[in-house]
């Protein structure tokens, strides 16, 4: 093992579709590109409504892609503004929209050795896993570049089970979720 420190990335490129766990990847692979004075290129990846297979069979689907594709942008522009503000992220590189599904898009536009993939983990659960392929899974896999996993934000959960709470109009254990604000480390 040699002793010299290994290069820094060329290109941080992230998968960005608006989630609670993109969101966290998104901040975590701008720290990472700000330390290591690298490019940052957020990618959100889209698919037409039942596939390019049920796009390809319908004759009113190419009039809609531009349409499909013009929300895709402004969901991305969503996103970054979410995470930056309407200031920008204020480092190198582009973002892109990218016809195709998550991990195969990412894995594509991160072709170079020195890039990494950063992509969030999501959801854990059986029933997401049956009916979602995880991108994460699917870079770690195919990938000929390093990938970084970005577990969720400490508090996703708490506010997922706050959300259903809601949803189903039972009342909501304001106590439980203050204990679980303060065993939050600060600046997590």
């Amino acid at each position: 093992m040699s002793d010299s420190p290994l290069p820094s990335p060329a290109r941080l490129v992230v998968g960005v579709s608006g989630s609670p766990g993109s969101l966290t990847a998104l901040v975590r692979a701008a720290d990472e590109a700000r330390r290591c004075g690298a490019e940052l290129w957020p990618v959100l990846a889209w698919e037409p409504p039942g596939g390019d297979l049920a796009a390809r069979r319908s004759p009113s689907a190419a009039v809609l892609v531009p349409e499909w594709e013009r929300m895709a942008r402004e969901r991305l522009l969503a996103a970054l503004s979410d995470v930056f503000g309407g200031m920008g992220s204020g480092l190198p590189g582009q973002a892109l929209v990218a016809r195709g599904t998550p991990g195969r898009a990412l894995v594509h536009i991160a072709d170079r050795e020195r890039d990494v993939i950063v992509v969030g983990t999501g959801r854990q659960s059986r029933l997401h896993r049956a009916f979602w392929p995880s991108v994460s899974r699917y870079c770690l896999a195919h990938a000929g570049c390093s990938v970084l996993a970005v577990p969720p934000y400490p508090l996703q959960a708490s506010l997922e089970a706050a959300h259903r709470r809601n949803v189903l109009r039972l009342r909501l254990d304001t106590g439980r979720l203050e204990r679980e604000f303060d065993s939050v480390p600060p600046g997590a």
